[in-house]
């Protein structure tokens, strides 16, 4: 028999983090109920190349491991233990991401929607209504005013608490929390954009390239990354000003011009793909944006995810961030005894600098990614660090690590990695460095600017 006196919860977005969510709650003996705008996506054919391939790292394996549910993503991720970058000849080079075995994982966005779906279902026992838009809500009284967009049948539903999981451009925080006094918000453009190729797999459906490793095809001012499926194909996206310079979209508007640049630009994936223009529209050109508010709760109802601190793609960490939004909201509920003001208050206040720090740390990636992982320097400036945080793990963590192999918050990373930054600044301002950079002399220098 179902326990009356158990606590109403409704979560707005059946995305990732909202499913996430749902499954801690149920298991804190809350009853939960989602609404999600769009159709239910597993009842759809889900095409690989449809979004962004994602990548899964330590802090969201934390969050889907501490309710039980890692092993059923385990089953549809691929690791990838490093970096391979394409040169215009062709020519590969490798880098390592971390330790050996240490590795992000790849995974279709579609296919770990959908089933973050069955585990909200199963596991959260979450009821969950599709083609239900949210059009605003009673941020302090958890009054949640949705319409059937299949009926048009508009309707309330009242919870204890209500939880925004709803994207970027959250209905929630745009009806609701926006027109909040003294609520801040900002949402930014990067001047780039991204477009999406799926490269399929070879007709007898093995890899084309190295599935376990991310593909970058760095050239300056944009860059083409590639993630493997399950399916032997790759979610192929190709990132580049949206217009203005001779590398830009707006250029790229006809067969002949499309061929003409990915013959030119990235000749070794044109010739496993030499009729992209045949699959350029298959996938609609996309904006990356920039969401920054503040506070991420206000009365009954809080904002979690991409609502809270939607961020760019670069460091692979949007998703990771939303499922650590639950470990800190569940270790909030066990720290304050479920006495939400006190959970939303501190959830607000200590979680706001995380989601600003990955911000900056994102941008600053995308700089790295497209421009600096084909430089010798580059190469030869983590080869340094790597064996100096070998030989000293408590005096230096690369970033890199920091942020995807570890727990340490986002803006203690952030910060950290600006100290380490200036320190191999100095390194290799060194004369010689090139020579030098295996000897004692410069593992030294290094150790006396750590103390």
């Amino acid at each position: 028999m179902e326990n009356q006196s158990m606590k109403e919860v409704v979560i707005v977005g059946a995305g990732l983090v909202g499913s996430l969510w749902a499954v801690y709650l149920s298991k804190a003996g809350y009853k939960v109920t989602i609404y999600e705008r769009r159709w239910d996506i597993r009842k759809a054919e889900i095409s690989a190349g449809k979004s962004i391939n994602l990548a899964l790292s330590n802090r969201g394996w934390k969050a889907l491991d501490a309710v039980g549910v890692g092993d059923e993503i385990r089953k549809i991720a691929i690791p990838m233990y490093g970096r391979v970058m394409h040169d215009l000849e062709g020519k590969l080079t490798y880098q390592q991401y971390g330790k050996d075995g240490e590795a992000i994982f790849s995974v279709s966005r579609g296919k770990i929607n959908a089933t973050m779906m069955d585990i909200a279902e199963k596991h959260g026992k979450a009821t969950i209504h599709y083609n239900h838009e949210c059009r605003r809500v009673d941020l302090n009284n958890g009054i949640v005013y949705l319409t059937n967009s299949l009926t048009g049948e508009e309707f309330e539903h009242k919870a204890d608490l209500v939880f925004a999981a709803d994207g970027a451009f959250s209905s929630v925080r745009y009806s609701s929390m926006q027109k909040l006094g003294r609520f801040n918000y900002s949402q930014n453009y990067i001047a780039d954009g991204y477009r999406e190729i799926l490269l399929p797999a070879n007709p007898d459906g093995t890899y084309r390239m190295d599935k376990n490793s991310l593909h970058i095809w760095p050239r300056g001012r944009f860059m083409m990354i590639a993630l493997a499926n399950e399916d032997g194909s790759f979610t192929c996206t190709l990132f580049m000003p949206h217009e203005g310079g001779e590398n830009a979209f707006d250029k790229l508007t006809s067969r002949e011009a499309v061929n003409s640049f990915f013959e030119k630009t990235f000749p070794d994936f044109y010739e496993m793909m030499p009729d992209i223009a045949d699959a350029w529209e298959d996938h609609p050109l996309a904006a990356l944006a920039i969401v920054r508010c503040y506070p991420w709760a206000h009365g009954v109802t809080a904002l979690m995810g991409d609502a809270a601190h939607a961020t760019v793609p670069f460091y692979g960490q949007g998703m990771n961030a939303g499922f650590e939004d639950c470990t800190v909201l569940s270790e909030l509920m066990t720290k304050h005894h479920e006495d939400w003001p006190a959970i939303f208050e501190e959830y607000s206040r200590e979680r706001k600098p995380d989601g600003d720090a990955l911000q900056d740390l994102s941008l600053d990636n995308y700089y790295v990614m497209r421009d600096y992982v084909a430089d010798p320097e580059f190469l030869l400036r983590k080869k340094i660090e790597a064996k100096f945080s070998g030989r000293y793990p408590d005096k230096w963590l690369p970033l890199y690590s920091q942020v995807t192999f570890s727990e340490i918050r986002y803006s203690v990373a952030y910060k950290q990695g600006q100290v380490q930054s200036a320190i191999m600044d100095e390194v290799m301002a060194m004369e010689n460095i090139e020579e030098r950079w295996d000897s004692e002399e410069v593992m030294e220098q290094i150790l006396a600017r750590c103390n």
